[in-house]
């Protein structure tokens, strides 16, 4: 024990000096009252410049990156009760199972419809900037492509069979479903006979504030997280990787910037008619969480801060598409990157596509991000679906695998905010968004205000 604990600190000092060096700075920022978004931004630029400085001079980097995987630990403590509480408190406010009904259809309607407009713009970018053409790389020789889950499987997985087993091993989407039955068991018997369900109504909504309470509490550790994850990930990947794949990066995050801009911007203007630049600042901590974690359950309980404390969606509609969101909204997992990686894999292997391929694909890609839901790693099936349907390669993954982490990042923003502004147009919609609130300056601060 003493050997290994002096072997970490004579190998990794450096990561334990510097770490410690940027959180004071972090803490004494916080002290100074300076904003919350304002420090998780100074977290991630300090982040880039030290993981750049470890790359460069080939230091040891797992010390800080012990310190960012203990954040991404203590979020994803909280996925399985906030999902589970959230959805059952939402739902069993509601007074009637019509007004469910409806906000269930204009919520998978967003996710799907943007989904297969993200998967039309990651093709159209993709031809446009040829990213497989010239490229040459050995398909690695322990490459093995994931097995896609026969369609009775899929359903399977998503129905509940032993709600406490598939809380310990973390599958939230049957978990969402179990918490749904007994929402609605609640909804029916409280119609009927108020008192019998008022202590579980009561339990239920002590419960959400207090996890509530714990939320605001992990995410003062956003900005110190925020440095140690990107300092991490700056640091493992050299240039010669970026070189070899750059033209896979630069078409991707062209593609999500594209669809960040024009179509959830779009929609934010044009449908729920707010100002677009206000939106996009309100929500970047969901952003940078999102980009910094590559996790959309680790990103959920910001995330619903977001939505409800900065956009002012009510909280009945966040508790209900927040959740959902982080386990079926897959606009760059599903739609962008599958679509990117097809046109890559066709060019890398010399394969001509159609139109008839293009329009199979962006219906593939649509259909697979439903059947991915709750499925770990649902860019990786996506792609596999869309590459088996197409009849291209699945050794594609693998030539791409070395820069999906870079690519992980941007994919993982895109999903979380296309999750906020689901909620934000379904609230709109149905008269729960605050706009003047939404509206005023006040709160471009809140999360600092509430933790």
């Amino acid at each position: 024990m003493d050997n290994n604990l002096l072997s970490a600190i004579e190998t990794n000092w450096y990561g334990f000096v510097v770490s410690i060096f940027v959180f004071a700075i972090l803490f004494l920022l916080a002290r100074k009252r300076i904003g919350f978004g304002t420090r998780v931004l100074i977290g991630l630029g300090i982040g880039l410049i030290a993981g750049i400085f470890f790359q460069y001079f080939d230091l040891e980097t797992k010390a800080i990156s012990t310190f960012g995987s203990i954040y991404v630990s203590l979020i994803r403590m909280l996925v399985i009760p906030l999902v589970f509480v959230l959805v059952l408190n939402s739902i069993s406010s509601l007074t009637n199972l019509e007004y469910l009904r409806k906000i269930g259809i204009k919520t998978f309607a967003w996710f799907l419809g943007t989904t297969g407009i993200a998967s039309i713009i990651g093709l159209s970018v993709a031809l446009l900037f040829n990213p497989g053409q010239g490229i040459q790389q050995d398909v690695p020789a322990d490459f093995a492509a994931r097995e896609i889950p026969t369609f009775s499987q899929v359903i399977l997985d998503l129905v509940p069979s032993n709600p406490v087993n598939e809380a310990a091993t973390g599958k939230v989407v049957p978990l969402l479903i179990f918490a749904i039955f007994l929402a609605v068991a609640i909804i029916k018997i409280g119609s009927k006979k108020p008192e019998a369900v008022k202590p579980v109504r009561d339990l239920i909504e002590s419960l959400t504030l207090i996890l509530h309470q714990v939320v605001k509490f992990i995410i003062r550790l956003t900005p110190y997280g925020v440095f140690a994850l990107i300092a991490g990930i700056t640091a493992r990947y050299g240039w010669e990787t970026l070189q070899e794949l750059g033209s896979v990066i630069i078409t991707s995050y062209v593609a999500m910037i594209i669809h960040f801009v024009l179509i959830f911007g779009g929609l934010v203007l044009l449908v729920a008619k707010v100002n677009p630049i206000r939106f996009f600042r309100k929500v970047y901590p969901t952003i940078t969480v999102a980009f910094t974690t590559r996790s959309s359950y680790a990103t959920l309980p910001v995330n619903l801060e977001v939505i409800t404390k900065r956009l002012h969606v009510s909280p009945r509609i966040a508790s209900f598409i927040a959740p959902l969101g982080a386990s079926v909204n897959f606009n760059a997992c599903g739609g962008i990157w599958p679509a990117i990686v097809a046109v890559f894999t066709a060019q890398v292997f010399g394969i001509d596509l159609n139109w008839t391929d293009y329009i199979t694909l962006v219906l593939v890609s649509i259909i697979s991000s439903i059947g991915v839901a709750g499925v770990p790693g649902p860019a990786v099936i996506s792609t596999t679906v869309v590459l088996t349907a197409l009849g291209l390669p699945l050794e594609g993954i693998a030539i791409v695998a070395g820069v999906e982490a870079l690519i992980d990042m941007g994919r993982t923003a895109v999903n979380a905010t296309g999750t906020a502004v689901t909620a934000l147009l379904v609230a709109n919609s149905e008269g729960e968004f605050d706009r003047e609130a939404f509206n005023s300056n006040d709160d471009d601060d809140i999360l600092l205000s509430t933790v």
